[in-house]
């Protein structure tokens, strides 16, 4: 389908765990937060969004700075992604919710695109992979799946994989694996290269 209407939400609420409890989204690329990275990678995307969201846990005042609305988590404790992604969808206005980690901090411009190019009117969820994996997080989301994600909260699991799995979900790949700084080592490897 052509690329509707849609916000964007940037993750930005987890623990870090692999970055020593700092602050992911914060952490400096090329002197620039990885988040403003993220943020600039949507502005530029050929079928921007209609405004974006910041999940977010800490340094609340600081992601305000960035100019976008920050939401943080309901439920207690740092429950991975999804619990991100259900704040987005509970503050949705348009249709379609596109999600993206703060650490994927460069996108194609087509990216949104190529997502809506997948789905059609029963489409749940189309998410990003490439030749090198299944990037679940990379996600775009119909507002109808809230209620299952709801519901899939109250239960045990916790990875989003498995939320995804009972719902109409369609893959979109990309020949270009994405950039993934999840640690330290992988910020620095970048940095070497470009």
């Amino acid at each position: 389908m052509e690329p509707a209407r849609y916000q964007a939400l940037v993750l930005a609420g987890g623990s870090a765990r692999r970055f020593g409890g700092a602050d992911k989204g914060l952490q400096l690329l090329d002197g620039r937060p990885f988040v403003v990275h993220t943020l600039a990678a949507l502005a530029a995307q050929s079928a921007p969004p209609v405004s974006c969201l910041i999940s977010a846990n800490r340094n609340l005042d600081t992601y305000r700075a960035f100019g976008h609305p920050v939401l943080s988590d309901s439920r207690p404790g740092y429950q991975g992604p999804l619990a991100g992604i259900a704040e987005g969808l509970a503050e949705l206005s348009e249709d379609w919710l596109l999600v993206v980690p703060c650490d994927v901090v460069a996108l194609p411009a087509d990216f949104a695109a190529r997502l809506f190019a997948e789905a059609d009117e029963r489409t749940d969820a189309v998410c990003a992979c490439d030749a090198e994996r299944h990037h679940p997080a990379l996600v775009l989301l119909h507002r109808r799946v809230r209620a299952s994600l709801d519901d899939f909260l109250h239960g045990d699991s916790r990875r989003l994989r498995d939320w995804l799995a009972g719902l109409n979900t369609r893959e979109a790949f990309f020949a270009t694996p994405f950039p993934n700084l999840n640690n330290p080592e992988a910020v620095a490897a970048l940095q070497r290269r470009g």
